[in-house]
Order: C-alpha cells, then sequence, then structure tokens
C-alpha cells in the first residue's frame, strides 16, 4: 500500500515516515504545495496524510484538486489542535478523517487502515479468494489455513492484485504502487517478474489455486470469482 505525506515539520514528516515504513507501508514525502501538487497530478496513492498549512499553499486546495480531478485516493487531514473551522471544511470537501497535532503514530497507522480497508475491501479484514485468505489488519496471508511465509514486497503485490482482481494490472502500475520513486532506477522490469514468479511458487506449494495471470505484452491479472 502506497502512501503520500505532505508535511511541512521536518521531524514529524521524517518520524511518520519512519513509523509507517516499519508497518509496511511504501512511504513518499514532501514538504511543499508545489512538491504535493506534482505528485498528486502524476500518481495515485492509496492514502494521503496531508497537513493544511504548507509553504505556497493550502492543503485543502490540494484536497478540492483531488477532488475535481475524481481521485479515489483516501485523504486524512492533519492540523494544529482546535482548528474546528479546517476540520469541519476538510470534511464536507471529502477527506476521509482528520487528526489533530499532536496525534500518536499508532492512531494515525489505524485511522490508514481502516481507510484502505473501508475504499478497497468494503471494510473487511478478512478477505477470501479462492483459498487464498488475507488478513489486512495482520498483513499475513493463508492458503488452506497454512500460513505463507510472504516477504513484505510479496504481500504487497498479492493485496495490489487482489483491489484489482480480475483487472489486467501493467507491469508499469505494479512497479509504480510497490517502488514509488525508486521505479525510477530501473532499467526493465525483470524485478516485477521476479516477485510474481515467487508468489506463484509459495501459494502454489501449499495447495493455492494458480490465479495469477501473465497477460503476454499488457501485464498480470489475479483471477477470481
Amino acid at each position: 500500500m502506497k502512501l503520500l505525506i505532505i508535511e511541512d515539520e521536518v521531524l514529524l514528516n521524517q518520524t511518520m515516515v519512519d513509523f509507517l515504513t516499519a508497518a509496511g507501508y511504501l512511504c513518499e514525502s514532501v514538504s511543499t504545495y508545489m512538491a504535493a501538487l506534482e505528485k498528486i497530478e502524476l500518481y495515485d496513492y492509496d492514502c494521503i496524510i496531508l497537513d493544511i498549512m504548507l509553504p505556497g499553499g493550502s492543503g485543502l486546495d490540494l484536497l478540492k484538486i483531488l477532488k475535481k480531478d475524481r481521485k479515489t485516493d483516501g485523504v486524512i487531514i492533519i492540523s494544529a489542535q482546535g482548528a474546528l473551522e479546517d476540520k469541519i471544511a476538510g470534511i464536507e470537501m471529502g477527506a476521509d478523517d482528520y487528526l489533530s497535532k499532536p496525534f500518536h503514530l499508532s492512531e494515525l497507522s489505524v485511522r490508514i487502515a481502516a481507510i484502505i480497508r473501508r475504499k478497497s475491501f468494503h471494510g473487511q479484514a478478512l478477505i477470501q479468494i479462492g483459498n487464498i485468505q488475507i488478513d489486512t489488519q495482520g498483513k499475513s496471508v493463508k492458503i488452506n489455513e497454512q500460513l505463507v511465509e510472504l516477504t513484505q514486497k510479496e504481500y504487497q503485490l498479492l493485496v495490489f492484485l487482489t483491489v484489482n482482481k480480475n483487472r489486467i494490472v501493467s507491469k508499469n502500475a505494479i512497479a509504480q504502487h510497490l517502488w514509488g520513486d525508486d521505479m525510477d532506477l530501473a532499467d526493465n522490469y525483470d524485478f516485477i517478474y521476479s516477485h510474481i514468479k515467487n508468489l506463484r511458487k509459495k501459494i502454489m506449494a501449499l495447495g493455492g489455486e494458480d490465479s495469477i495471470k501473465s497477460i503476454y505484452g499488457e501485464g498480470y491479472k489475479l483471477q477470481a470469482n
């Protein structure tokens, strides 16, 4: 799951990145209005943590752009404690949640997970695809009730394919979702093939269905009823 953190306080920004990265998220971060605008116009995110007061502009204006462009990214607004008008304005404009500073990072993580579950999995924590069960809270996967050991990227890849089940997902979309800006360092997409191969091997080793299909010249699809 890919997050964008928009926060101009350097220490808070880095603290959120460190905590949420350790929690298994792919985090990108910016600290100014213009840098944030470039990100949201170029990329999609599972959730955006959005500060309202930014150098160069307002986070509420970024929220307006997201909604005008019909973006489906989840949005959590963070702002100074007691800024009731900001909270009301943000929620009315379509933000999913609001946190007042200072806040506990564990609470932020829980709220992010809740938004992602609501938007991608209709609020369900346990997702069943054939004989594959994904626990989005525990970030674990079982095949026929047996726990399968996946790397962080393999887990994220499986969840991304599940969110887009029965749809072809391009290699570029996978790369952007799992590696973010780092994908620009890659000369090709061989690393995606390796992750797909390892994921399929682990699933099938425990009797799971071979439901991840390679679509020649286009990408991959998780085929499910």
